[in-house]
């Protein structure tokens, strides 16, 4: 099977799961508790917003035809008040960001470019186009249009809405069950004192938090030892979650068992190396109706990978409409050099628009990653960057 560069890997990730995946169930979730979910359901406005013409700044509501000039005020009005009666030619109503605009009213002009006079009027120099500093009735909604829709994230944003047309619940999707497997004799408990060639489980431990961090709910197994028979069992076992992911036992070795166990079970592999560092030997697979990842084993490989890949599968399950990756811009503050061929994810710290490549001694080298925030992307076509040159960033 050839490998396949980051963007067609990722590419297969989401054609396959956009083309297999099912419409989550949903379950009620009240309005604290529901950020971060995704949403099941369509949210109309219940009314037009606004639903009056609102001034959206302090000034005078007026006719724009009486101004230029100098005007007699007859009122004020506040937010959460009315003002009665008709505004009439060469009158003004004092008005206060937010309230509603008087009938009879068309503009309302800034309280900055007002003179008040003691005699009881109000004048400024300023020629006002109609609707200035009005919104509008249902210029930002009307009743019954739909605002969110179901695969919608729900950030702060959609949680403003929610409580705005008086809503203390929302159905979201339910979250996936995922399956973390661990894989390998040298594997022991963080509790455990580790002999010399032995390692503590980190990899269970940090995808958990990925996983919850990406809106799945993680099942922990037992480690899987080096044998056929153990892994088979637990493969099976992760197999009745609705994705399985694994790390450690996918590379070429005499103990990597990962992949002839799935193909005895029937798997239907994607791809099984990408052109990445960390985390070449990825797979990536469906067996028995569900989605697997077998990611690389050391941790460095395994965060990148579980990020760029199986976060994504895991978000669309979830019943996201689309699964973005969180990249951007920033400017190297010293020469940054790698070896061609392979798009490279390293730790680097990003502070506002700029980038600091981290010194790491590889892809087990967790204390530099606990100092990243981020992780440079390297072309694999561009060898060499100069200071002060733009690269994409992947953050943490």
């Amino acid at each position: 099977m050839p490998a396949l560069s980051f963007l067609d890997a990722r590419a297969t990730v989401l054609r396959e799961v956009y083309a297999h995946r099912a419409t989550p169930p949903t379950e009620d979730a009240a309005l604290a508790a529901c950020g971060g979910r995704i949403l099941g359901e369509n949210i109309p406005a219940d009314r037009d917003y606004p639903a009056f013409n609102r001034s959206v700044r302090d000034g005078f509501a007026l006719r724009a035809g009486d101004v230029p000039g100098r005007i007699r005020i007859v009122g004020e009005v506040r937010a959460g008040e009315t003002f009665a009666g008709l505004l009439r030619k060469g009158e003004a109503v004092e008005i206060m960001t937010g309230a509603p605009v008087p009938e009879g009213a068309d503009a309302v002009v800034m309280i900055e470019h007002c003179t008040r006079h003691d005699d009881g009027t109000v004048e400024t120099d300023r020629i006002v186009a109609i609707g200035q500093n009005i919104a509008p009735a249902a210029c930002e909604a009307r009743a019954g249009e739909v605002i969110l829709k179901p695969g919608t994230r729900i950030d702060y944003t959609a949680v403003a809405w929610l409580a705005t047309i008086g809503r203390n619940a929302a159905a979201v999707c339910v979250r996936p069950r995922v399956a973390i497997l661990a894989t390998g004799d040298e594997i022991v408990g963080v509790s455990q004192s580790p002999a010399k060639h032995q390692i503590r489980n980190s990899n269970t431990y940090s995808l958990a938090a990925q996983v919850r961090r990406a809106g799945g709910d993680p099942v922990i197994l037992p480690v899987a030892r080096d044998n056929k028979e153990d892994t088979r069992n637990l493969i099976q076992r992760g197999l009745e979650a609705d994705l399985l992911l694994l790390s450690g036992g996918v590379s070429a070795g005499k103990y990597d068992l990962v992949e002839p166990v799935f193909a005895e079970l029937g798997a239907e592999f994607y791809f099984d190396r990408v052109l990445i560092q960390p985390g070449q030997p990825l797979v990536f697979g469906r067996a028995r109706q569900k989605f697997f990842f077998g990611l690389p084993g050391n941790p460095a490989s395994t965060m990148v990978t579980f990020e760029l890949f199986a976060r994504a599968a895991l978000e669309l399950l979830a019943g996201a409409a689309d699964a973005p990756l969180p990249l951007t811009l920033a400017r190297l503050t010293r020469p940054f050099h790698h070896k061609a061929g392979l798009t490279r994810f390293l730790p680097a710290s990003i502070s506002c628009t700029e980038v600091t490549p981290l010194d790491w001694k590889g892809s087990g080298d967790v204390p530099a990653l606990c100092r990243a925030n981020a992780f440079l992307v390297a072309d694999a076509d561009q060898p060499d960057y100069s200071a002060g040159d733009l690269i994409p960033v992947l953050l943490k």
